[in-house]
């Protein structure tokens, strides 16, 4: 079982993120406080990680993940519309577990593909499988891994 944690700054807080790689996990927001710095207890907290076996994962140990759809031609303006919000919400899902990031997407020759790049090709894709099933992004013709 793999445990992902991982923090980021946003507008003078801090957000610390951990769990199940693959799972939603768990939060935390910390703010600055007269008596105590938020980026001291973060960095302290980096630190402890490090030395539990936590590392960061380069992105260039990514596995590129894509997901596709079949579309008519060069696709249309509803093809592109769909394509950004799929995006989007691969963003949050793959964020918010763990799983990496999207890197935008392409369109046209009778496909449309999502770029992902993810730390377990096999969790994400299940992952990305189960969180597509009934919504309008359901429809894909496979997820895949661009090296393959």
């Amino acid at each position: 079982m793999f445990q992902y944690w991982e923090t980021w700054e946003n507008n003078g807080t801090h957000t610390i993120h951990w769990g199940k790689l693959g799972e939603r996990g768990q939060s935390e927001e910390l703010r600055n406080s007269l008596f105590s710095s938020a980026s001291k207890k973060i960095t302290a907290e980096i630190a402890k990680k490090k030395a539990e076996g936590f590392q960061e994962i380069p992105i260039e140990d990514h596995h590129t993940l894509l997901i596709e759809y079949a579309i008519e031609g060069m696709g249309n303006a509803m093809d592109l519309k769909k394509r950004h919000s799929l995006e989007e919400r691969m963003n949050e899902t793959l964020g918010w577990t763990g799983l990496g990031l999207c890197d935008g997407g392409s369109i046209g020759s009778g496909t449309m593909e999502v770029c992902c790049f993810v730390v377990d090709f096999q969790i994400a894709k299940d992952a990305i499988a189960s969180d597509l099933q009934n919504t309008e992004f359901q429809n894909f013709t496979r997820i895949y891994r661009e090296d393959e």
